[in-house]
């Protein structure tokens, strides 16, 4: 049984109108998709190279004050 999505827990709509799945969606999912998600709690461990290391460089990047 599927379970439903709830609006600014599993997910919210980036200013484009794209829905963005947050860190709890990917941890209840349990793996790496490989898409490159925002909010990847994972390292990107499925995504391809270069595009994991742009990522990971660029959550670094955001996160440095």
């Amino acid at each position: 049984m599927k379970k439903s999505l709830i609006e600014k827990v599993d997910f919210y709509y980036n200013e484009q109108g794209y829905m963005v799945f947050t860190e709890k969606f990917h941890l209840d999912r349990g793996h790496c998709c490989g898409n490159g998600c925002k909010h990847c709690p994972y390292n990107y461990e499925q995504v391809p190279e270069p595009k994991r290391t742009l990522l990971l460089n660029k959550r670094k990047d955001i996160q440095q004050p």
